[in-house]
């Protein structure tokens, strides 16, 4: 008897453990003192960091606690909403998308929504995409994304796992009446960030499953890739800020690609 109450004791304790780690905690977070479960405002705002060691935890702040960074734009969809404004248009994706607002301001005239975020792969897209994409009511999405995936930004994949992921992202689209346009990912033959990787066969290989799933469901296929790249699958010179970004030059490239896209598939 002695031993099974040993038993049940341990096996308690180990239970109890596992309970304490279940929510997860980064130490030293400034932030981890936000509310957690369902709650009235899951976004409140900090001030932005100011040091290497601050952007470390504001990192592993969004990985534990907001892995699909929804809060970066809840207040701006809210606002949209509420205005009752129109979207034609959300250009989702990750910081070639983020960036291109600043890079090229002028294409996002009323009804063009911009909604990347800067180092997101697809699992983290797909996580926001309801609320960045489907709750907007667009007539139309523009998904470009992979970049981080093949840089390895949230860890290992497969590029039929990436694949996937653009698959649902287009999946929920469709069966919200909304019309899909899928972009080349963007030419690079090296990441600045992720040194090691050797990134333009694995580009070329996507996108040649991009513009053949776009074809066999009636999706619209955005080749950038064509126009930006060089002879070794990186970025033509002047037109990336390190190898991967495109610059303004670059945007300007973009933008009568991304125009005609968009009137195919929207209406003002």
């Amino acid at each position: 008897m002695g031993f099974f109450r040993h038993m049940l004791g341990l096996t308690a304790a180990v239970a109890c453990a596992g309970i304490a780690a279940a929510q997860t905690k980064v130490d030293n977070d400034p932030a981890g003192s936000d509310p957690v479960g369902i709650v009235a405002d899951p976004c409140p705002a900090h001030p932005q960091p100011t040091t290497a060691e601050g952007w470390h935890l504001w990192n592993l702040h969004m990985l534990t606690r907001d892995y699909g960074q929804l809060c970066r734009y809840h207040a701006a969809n809210a606002a949209l909403r509420s205005a009752g404004q129109p979207v034609r248009v959300v250009l989702f994706g990750d910081s070639i998308t983020d960036n291109w607002l600043k890079g090229d301001p002028s294409l996002f005239v009323p009804g063009i929504v911009d909604r990347g975020i800067s180092g997101q792969t697809t699992t983290q897209m797909l996580v926001r995409f309801r609320e960045d994409v489907i709750v907007l009511h667009p007539q139309a999405v523009h998904i470009m994304a992979a970049t981080n995936d093949i840089a390895g930004n949230t860890g290992a994949s497969t590029l039929e796992i990436v694949e996937g992921n653009i698959q649902t992202m287009a999946e929920l689209a469709r069966a919200h009446g909304i019309r899909v346009m899928l972009a080349s990912t963007l030419p690079a033959s090296a990441f600045p960030w992720s040194p090691d990787k050797r990134p333009a066969p694995t580009i070329v290989a996507l996108n040649g499953w991009l513009r053949d799933y776009a074809a066999h469901n009636g999706f619209l296929y955005v080749n950038y890739y064509a126009a930006l790249t060089d002879a070794a699958g990186g970025m033509k010179p002047g037109l990336s800020s390190d190898g991967v970004h495109p610059t303004a030059q670059g945007y300007a490239i973009m933008k009568p690609i991304a125009i005609a896209a968009i009137a195919k598939v929207s209406v003002r």
